[in-house]
């Protein structure tokens, strides 16, 4: 295996390690407020700002990062992805290069012009409710139910999305219909579907969002807007998921690097009854240990981006990366604690805000038991090593 990356992705590396460099982390402080109650922080861009950070990356030529470019995108591979991701990663600032659910590429022609390009644009948000309230994604347990009537179906349950709202937006939505499990396309406004949730927490969780709680009760939706065929969203879950559960377990390494970034700054500045802190064995055990679980995670991600670039198959790889990258992430929370001798939630701080997505958002556990569910369910089944 060679483990050198091709000289055209250690350019857009540089690229995306530049921009969060530059653009992105001079806003953090905004962002986290400066008020000594955090009063003032925000969980989001002014949208003039993220605008003006978008024309950027497009003159980049990177918008779109996953997309196609036959689709407008910048058409990287999944290895590409993943490290535009991690560099994202490295920031509070929650900001993407064109991050569009690859679901929508399945899509027709209509429902490309009407919901991909829109999504890619930024002018709607896709709202991608994969799972519902006490369910953690096994697909057999699906409670919306969706009945056809004439060439319609009508919509009835409930969806958990921890995407962020706009003003306009639509839900990309999984029902169990007679012919199996199907993928829906749901505009805002149309009549039987509501939103709720999706507010600010306050406190030390600020400001992370509540999940959105997308309720259908009576909701008639045209067939026209069924992605794909009916019955076979399992598949277009195959073909899409495995990938993106990499790309995210590379966000988990950018925060994991930042990380250790700021405990390594801690432990070259503070002291502990005159004496610097790193000069204490558990101090360096702390970034010792923080520093073999980035490599680790790290390592994982880039093999099974490899595999899937390959065009091998990678669902349980993929869980197995998501499930490691996920619990190293709170693991080294933890050892940060040690070095800053406190808890790693402290507010004000960037690490506060890395932490919380670590240990407090409710989509991070409901992820790692979906990925424990494939991991164990292929170890049953006898699926490779």
């Amino acid at each position: 295996m060679d483990f050198e990356l091709p000289e055209e992705l250690k350019m857009i590396q540089k690229l995306a390690r530049d921009f969060v460099t530059d653009r992105l982390r001079p806003l953090e402080r905004d962002l986290l407020g400066r008020a000594a109650d955090q009063s003032d922080a925000r969980a989001a861009l002014p949208a003039e700002k993220e605008a003006e950070l978008t024309a950027l990356v497009r003159e980049m030529g990177l918008w779109g990062v996953g997309v196609p470019e036959e689709l407008g995108g910048a058409g990287l591979d999944t290895l590409g992805a993943c490290l535009v991701e991690e560099e994202l990663s490295r920031t509070v600032v929650p900001f993407h290069f064109g991050d569009v659910t690859p679901f929508l590429f399945d899509g027709s022609q209509m429902q490309r012009e009407r919901y991909l390009q829109p999504a890619l644009s930024g002018a709607k948000r896709p709202l991608v409710a994969l799972l519902e309230p006490g369910n953690t994604g096994d697909p057999a347990a699906v409670r919306l139910k969706a009945r056809r009537d004439g060439d319609d179906y009508v919509l009835n349950g409930r969806k958990l999305s921890f995407s962020r709202p706009g003003d306009d937006y639509f839900a990309l939505v999984f029902a169990a219909t007679e012919a199996g499990l199907t993928a829906f396309l749901v505009d805002k406004d149309t009549p039987g579907f509501t939103l709720r949730g999706g507010g600010e927490r306050r406190g030390w969780l600020a400001p992370l969002r509540e999940p959105l709680e997308l309720a259908f009760r009576n909701c008639r939706e045209m067939a026209e807007n069924v992605l794909g065929e009916a019955g076979k969203a399992l598949e277009l879950g195959k073909k899409w998921l495995p990938a993106r559960r990499v790309i995210r377990a590379a966000r988990c390494v950018g925060v994991a690097r930042r990380l250790l970034e700021e405990a390594t700054a801690a432990a070259q500045s503070l002291e502990s009854f005159g004496q610097s802190v790193y000069k204490k064995a558990n101090i360096r055990a702390a970034l010792a240990e923080i520093a073999a679980y980035v490599r680790a995670a790290r390592l994982m991600v880039y093999e099974a981006a490899w595999q899937a670039d390959k065009g091998e198959l990678i669902a349980r790889q993929a869980a197995l990366v998501r499930l490691y990258a996920t619990q190293a992430v709170q693991t080294i929370a933890d050892r940060v604690s040690h070095v800053f001798g406190g808890p790693p939630y402290l507010a004000g701080q960037p690490m506060a805000r890395l932490c919380q997505r670590a240990l407090a958002d409710g989509a991070v556990e409901l992820s790692l038991e979906r990925q424990r569910h494939v991991v164990a369910r292929d170890i049953i089944q006898g699926a490779g090593d």
